[in-house]
């Protein structure tokens, strides 16, 4: 079975945005060896355009065929003119206003959400499901998401968008699997599920 991760950006207080869910303070951290992990280690979470200014064009996938986000998230891409920014990948998008997909890689899903990702995690083969974001569409995934990737910047934002956001309380278990850390202040922790 597929593995559904949660690979986010998080402040040091675990916001992923400000109010409005911008996150734009956290690129300032992209530094050459920061940059080198993501390219030789997640390539595949960068958007298309980046990975063809990095000449990763073709490259093959390394651990995600599939990217879930929400409108918002693709809201973003679709402000720049851009409506499919993740073209190496099948493309995602929860949403219960966007009736129509404006691009043939993009699937919108105004459904049951977590029905797909169930369906998508049992479809086999060896590359996962990447959940690329925001916090509504994490909430409503909480109990689906296998594995946990949180790049940690070194910065404190005081409030702003969680994680996890509309879902109620409760206690959900991982394990520390792995800890990078970088110069630039960056830690990457890694987490999986613990499954009873």
């Amino acid at each position: 079975m597929r593995t559904l991760t949660y690979f986010v950006a998080c402040s040091l207080d675990g916001f992923i945005g400000d109010p409005r869910g911008d996150a734009s303070p956290m690129l300032t951290y992209v530094d050459e060896d920061y940059l080198g992990f993501l390219v030789a280690e997640y390539p595949d979470t960068l958007p298309t355009a980046a990975r063809a200014a990095l000449g990763l064009t073709g490259a093959e996938n390394r651990r995600f065929d599939t990217v879930v986000q929400g409108r918002a998230s693709y809201r973003l891409a679709l402000d720049q003119g851009v409506t499919s920014p993740y073209a190496h990948l099948r493309e995602i998008v929860a949403s219960r206003t966007l009736t129509e997909s404006p691009d043939p890689n993009v699937e919108i899903v105004s459904g049951d959400l977590a029905a797909r990702i169930r369906a998508l995690k049992a479809e086999g083969g060896p590359l996962g499901i990447w959940l690329c974001g925001g916090a509504e569409i994490a909430g409503q995934l909480r109990d689906e998401i296998d594995e946990l990737v949180i790049k940690t910047y070194p910065q404190v934002y005081g409030s702003g968008m969680p994680m996890f956001a509309g879902a109620g309380f409760e206690v959900s278990e991982f394990a520390l699997d792995e800890v990078r850390t970088f110069g630039n202040g960056v830690l990457v922790r890694t987490y999986r599920r613990k499954r009873s």
